[in-house]
């Protein structure tokens, strides 16, 4: 499976950068994630569970990172070993682009399934990757824009985080980076 996508995020590239580097945004944006340790110099090992299709399974593997041009680019490759269930990789060649006061982000995302997962057909796998890679760069995105002006000045306070309905507010990363 191959994605190709654009977003245009209301932050520097710098604030877009610290947040990719960042394991607590990493955490945030990954979705299903539970755990992630380790450092982006490193890699970081993450524990995440998803569901696909009837296949749900708790997925142990590592985050790293290669190809990195500081400031501008980067290649995301994850790794994880789900049992029975089977395995994933995949990888995101992201690219930062100044424009204007923001930032346009690029990625192409390519995921393969292997195990019972891979049993469940391209269709099912194809759509499930395009919406998690979408639901990734979309929290990153939430993360690091600034909060609407329709919303309260932040005032620092971790329940300052949770909106109504259980969403996160946007820009936790720039509320908790001052930026």
């Amino acid at each position: 499976m191959e994605l190709k996508d654009t977003r245009a995020i209301a932050a520097p590239p710098e604030q877009v950068w610290a947040a990719i580097l960042d394991p607590e945004v990493l955490k945030a944006c990954i979705p299903g994630c539970e755990s992630i340790s380790g450092s982006a110099d490193e890699g970081f090992e993450a524990v995440v569970v998803q569901k696909v299709g009837p296949v749900k399974a708790r997925f142990t593997g590592v985050v790293t990172f290669s190809d990195v041009v500081a400031g501008q680019s980067l290649t995301i490759s994850g790794e994880g070993k789900g049992g029975p269930a089977g395995f994933a990789k995949g990888g995101a060649k992201v690219r930062l682009d100044p424009e204007g006061e923001g930032t346009n982000l690029s990625y192409e995302v390519q995921a393969a399934v292997g195990g019972k997962l891979a049993q469940l057909g391209s269709r099912i796998i194809d759509g499930f990757a395009r919406k998690l890679a979408d639901e990734f760069f979309a929290r990153l995105q939430g993360a690091v824009e600034a909060p609407a002006t329709d919303e309260p000045a932040a005032e620092g306070g971790a329940g300052e985080d949770a909106a109504e309905g259980g969403e996160k507010k946007k820009g936790w990363f720039r509320r908790l980076t001052g930026a």
